[in-house]
């Protein structure tokens, strides 16, 4: 029987930890190539749909002194959330998680985050903030994915310039760094397409949340679509993990992030520092100037931008950057 074991950056705080990842009967989405080109590059990302994930079986963290043992949920997503108040150093830990089938084993090395001490932290959506994905045209985004591999794929005109200034901001050590959170309503097949994409481009080194994972064709043909509830979840899970800072929130207006952003606003009074949003069509969208009038009076920055160079220059007229 064929096992494959997928894990994701975690974090930890003074006085807790989370590590997640999957396990599955098959091979882990990042097993295929993304640089390949024409059909086979086609055949690769469809492959990372075509996986099936491993119900109730049984891992083990390993971190420091701790071992922890847990069991797989149905879709093969395991996460460990346990108590941590042992001294850390601020910067990125490997960490091991091992899975046993009965058989045999199967064992991986990942890596989580302890913050360094900053004024605020970043979390920023991917597609169509940072990478050009056409999230408005589902024909389009498809098309996309099938036929751009990785070094096919686009970014925004200084987008790099900007995320790097911010996670530079305010550090005064060359290795420190205000942390990045990407966080996406793509499917965690694409972990491995997102990680390389930020790579290459030299973004910050973030931690990743995706959405739940897919597993067959139809799947794949609506991938990035349907609700993104999971994207609020998971913002409101990060902001409620390091309550004591402030977030720069990025996104665009492609899909639905003004409107989550709102409601974060209205969870988190306090947290939220500014608000940049993307215009990703000719105008801007209505709607979204009213949601980003409502924010905005709850105290909260917020600018409406086409081109990154003027969100560098607002961010560095309002002193982030």
């Amino acid at each position: 029987m064929k096992v494959d074991l997928k894990l994701y950056r975690g974090y930890v705080s003074d006085a807790e930890l989370i590590v997640y990842g999957h396990v599955f009967k098959s091979w882990a989405p990042d097993k295929y190539r993304i640089d390949r080109r024409g059909l086979k590059h086609a055949y690769s990302i469809l492959h990372m749909f075509l996986i099936s994930p491993m119900r109730n079986a049984k891992i083990t963290l390993e971190f420091k002194d701790i071992s922890v043992t847990t069991r797989t949920l149905d879709d093969g997503y395991f996460r460990f959330t346990i108590p941590y108040n042992y001294p850390l150093e601020s910067g990125w830990h490997p960490y091991t998680v091992s899975c046993d089938t009965g058989r045999f084993g199967v064992v991986e090395r990942g890596e989580l985050l302890k913050p360094f001490k900053s004024k605020f932290g970043i979390i920023s959506d991917i597609d169509d903030t940072f990478l050009i994905s056409h999230s408005h045209n589902i024909f389009k985004k498809l098309y996309v994915l099938l036929s751009k591999n990785i070094n096919k794929r686009k970014i925004f005109k200084d987008v790099v310039e900007h995320y790097q200034a911010l996670s530079r901001f305010g550090q005064e050590g060359e290795l420190a760094f205000n942390s990045f959170f990407y966080v996406s309503s793509s499917e965690w097949n694409l972990y491995a397409f997102i990680d390389e994409f930020a790579r290459i481009h030299e973004l910050p080194k973030a931690v990743i949340k995706l959405k739940k994972i897919k597993s067959g064709i139809t799947d794949f043909l609506f991938t990035g679509g349907g609700s993104h509830d999971h994207k609020f979840e998971k913002i409101k899970d990060i902001i409620s993990f390091y309550p004591t800072l402030t977030y720069v929130l990025l996104g665009d207006d492609s899909q639905k992030d003004p409107f989550l952003y709102e409601r974060i606003c209205k969870i988190f009074p306090k947290n939220i520092k500014v608000i940049y949003i993307r215009q990703t069509g000719s105008k801007q969208k209505d709607k979204v100037v009213k949601t980003l009038a409502n924010i905005e009076q709850m105290g909260v920055t917020i600018y409406y931008y086409k081109h990154s160079h003027d969100a560098i220059a607002h961010s560095k007229q309002i002193g982030i950057i």
